[in-house]
């Protein structure tokens, strides 16, 4: 499934931000945050690809000549309307006719926001909703770019605006994407500043803008929280894919709160107020039957839900899983092959897109690729997602430095580094997002060292300084302690170029740190390693206690 990403990486192994483009050719490619695309995809832009060919004449998708389900893989002229209805919204696809994997993530982003049931299949209520809501825009201009006044305002019309509403959007403002600056983007603008702590004057200088494209490890929301993927109960403390899915179906039924993928005492409130006008009990943690009602009345395929997931090595699956098959066996799959980077809805329907996933995870491994789900797949499904020389957890804060230390060299893409995002509730590969605290958090979750888990730098100094999650500052740095980068300085982390990692040795000003989402000292991918710091630098540090 050949892909294109262009994402912009909030963290970096040196104090300057890292050039915002990646490609990739593999299957385990998802296109990253809107964010980091707009201004190379609306420019045409497409690294590494040849002349641009003409897309094919669009066609409404509602007319007979349009199928039923419009899918990952088809072309034509069907195609070239959904990609740009979905520009319409703010997605900034590249409208080529081709549905790839950037017009599956637009797809799923459009039916989180749109409280559609998220499985990427265009189908009749996807279709009926992207007409109601549609429009056309000015294709969007990177904000920070010389084409944009360096105070975009109210009143202000142009692909400017179209980008602010679109980066809006992503935040989870729910703002009609027009190229027109109205009042109700204004209102959306006062709103996102006062959330970064910025003056709200509902004016886009230098700071907001930053701000805007801060998308740090952005979770997707194309997870099913129905599915294996998630847990049974999700609450409060909580980050990740998951808690962002959540927050777009919320939105979806009528609550606003930012998609940002940490559930904090604004999404907790908007869970009850939710369970309290669906007759449930109020209690905040969203569970079976909270995410029933989540999922009820929101047309597209999967509305229903996915069968309960079942252990594949069980004695209920059978020895071979194969395409035609419905099943919690079949959700199981979908979920681990999820892990392991596909991009599948979990509906525990294996079908085409299921068996095309299976037969590159067969391939990746090594195994014959036949598309079969039997003993070998299944024990190299679970063999990555649960490595076996993973340290056992428990040790406490003692043991932090020693499992951080043992996954020195794990290369990013990797099976074992795709593992990590386990533990925050991610299902993507570290090659299409930054992973720094997604590690420290696994490092956490196998030591027992503390509770909180996070995918966000912001977040472990946040509950850091507020003695939270035994959590500290210390000023008196030691091996195991967890250290924060602000790359801009200022020590406010809020800037979107921040890191993190594990205390290794500490001289004076001078320490190593192991760190995840790293460059390679010897070149070659980025991954775990050690690397050499100082406080005497431009940049910040807090170091962090685990007690």
């Amino acid at each position: 499934m050949p892909g294109l990403a262009f994402l912009l990486r909030a963290e970096d192994e040196s104090p300057r931000r890292r050039d915002p483009r990646r490609t990739g050719t593999t299957w385990r490619i998802r296109v990253g945050t809107f964010a980091a695309t707009a201004a190379m995809v609306s420019a045409g832009i497409v690294l590494g690809a040849g002349p641009a060919v003409a897309a094919p004449a669009p066609i409404k998708l509602t007319s007979a000549s349009c199928p039923s389900e419009i899918v990952q893989g088809q072309a034509g002229g069907c195609v070239t309307e959904l990609q740009n209805l979905l520009n319409a919204h703010g997605a900034a696809l590249v409208v080529d006719g081709q549905f790839g994997a950037s017009t599956l993530y637009a797809v799923r982003e459009y039916q989180a926001a749109t409280a559609i049931a998220v499985d990427g299949r265009v189908g009749p209520a996807t279709k009926s909703k992207l007409y109601a809501t549609g429009g056309s825009a000015p294709a969007p201009i990177n904000l920070q770019s010389s084409s944009c006044p360096a105070n975009v305002v109210q009143g202000d019309k142009g692909g400017c605006v179209s980008e602010l509403q679109r980066l809006l959007r992503h935040h989870g403002y729910a703002v009609v994407v027009d190229g027109d600056f109205g009042a109700g983007t204004a209102s959306a603008v006062r709103s996102f500043q006062s959330s970064r702590g910025l003056t709200a004057d509902g004016q886009v200088g230098t700071n907001t803008k930053r701000a805007l494209y801060d998308t740090d490890e952005s979770p997707s929301t194309s997870l099913d929280l129905r599915s294996a993927s998630c847990p049974q109960n999700i609450v409060e403390g909580q980050s990740g894919g998951c808690v962002a899915t959540l927050q777009a179906l919320l939105n979806g039924k009528g609550q606003s709160v930012d998609v940002d993928g940490s559930f904090g005492p604004a999404t907790l409130a908007a869970v009850k107020a939710f369970q309290s006008a669906s007759g449930l009990t109020a209690d905040g943690q969203v569970g079976p039957n909270t995410k029933t009602a989540l999922y009820s009345n929101i047309g597209g395929g999967g509305g229903n839900g996915a069968p309960a997931p079942i252990n594949l090595t069980s004695a209920s699956c059978p020895n071979e899983i194969v395409q035609g098959q419905r099943s919690g066996c079949v959700t199981e799959l979908q979920s681990l092959l999820n892990h392991h980077g596909a991009d599948l809805a979990v509906d525990g329907d294996f079908g085409a897109l299921t068996d095309s996933a299976v037969k590159d995870f067969q391939a990746e491994k090594g195994l014959s690729v036949d598309g079969h789900v039997g003993p070998a797949t299944k024990a190299a499904l679970y063999g990555a997602v649960t490595p076996p020389s993973s340290p056992p957890p428990g040790g406490g804060y003692g043991k932090i430095l020693d499992v951080a230390e043992a996954e020195v060299g794990t290369v990013e893409g990797s099976a074992r580094a795709n593992s990590y995002g386990a533990s925050v509730g991610l299902s993507l590969s570290t090659s299409n997002y930054a992973w720094c605290a997604t590690f420290v958090s696994w490092v956490a979750k196998q030591t027992g060292a503390s509770s909180y888990r996070n995918s966000y730098v912001s977040g472990w100094v946040k509950q850091a300084r507020a003695g939270n999650y035994h959590l500290s500052v210390t000023s008196s740095p030691q091996p195991g302690d967890i250290v924060a980068f602000d790359w801009d300085g200022g020590s406010d982390f809020t800037g979107g170029n921040e890191h993190i990692g594990i205390v290794r040795t500490v001289s004076g000003a001078s320490f190593t740190t192991v760190e995840g989402n790293t460059s390679n000292p010897n070149g070659g991918s980025d991954g775990v390693y050690v690397k050499s710091r100082t406080t005497n630098s431009s940049y910040d540090v807090v170091f962090i206690r685990v007690r």
